[in-house]
């Protein structure tokens, strides 16, 4: 099955889910537990947040922007359930968020891709910075 056609009932649009949603979706996909209300405090922190769902509107993917408005947008948190992945949720989702950046001026769009998901990004214009380019993470 092409891409096109994993995407074709699949609903795409810029809501939120409840946090019961994301909560379900988190642990269905293996990124661990979170509670309602961390979930919601994450929701409500979003600059975007694009869902898919199923014609009888299950949640089967979200993708969050964090962004300041002007200068930088960050990807987090791209999760499709395992049932939908390798179709055409995950890049759909990821697409739609870039482009709101864009649409918005926003150009400068990153993310820290998951272990072993750094080729999906590749297919979609992300690169890895070279190991001289700013960049630190907190690790204590």
């Amino acid at each position: 099955m092409s891409p096109a056609d994993a995407t074709r009932d699949v609903r795409f649009a810029f809501t939120h889910p409840s946090p019961a949603e994301l909560v379900d979706l988190y642990g269905g996909t293996g990124w661990g537990e979170l509670t309602a209300e961390v979930a919601a405090r994450a929701l409500a922190g979003s600059w975007a947040v694009c869902t898919a769902r199923t014609p009888d509107g299950a949640l089967v993917g979200v993708g969050r922007l964090l962004g300041d408005g002007a200068l930088h947008a960050f990807v987090t948190e791209l999760m499709v359930h395992a049932e939908h992945r390798g179709g055409g949720v995950g890049g759909e989702i990821l697409d739609r968020l870039v482009a709101w950046s864009r649409e918005r001026g926003v150009h400068d769009v990153q993310l820290f891709a998951a272990r072993g998901r750094a080729p999906f990004y590749e297919r979609h214009g992300f690169r890895a910075r070279p190991t001289d380019a700013p960049g630190m993470d907190l690790t204590r």
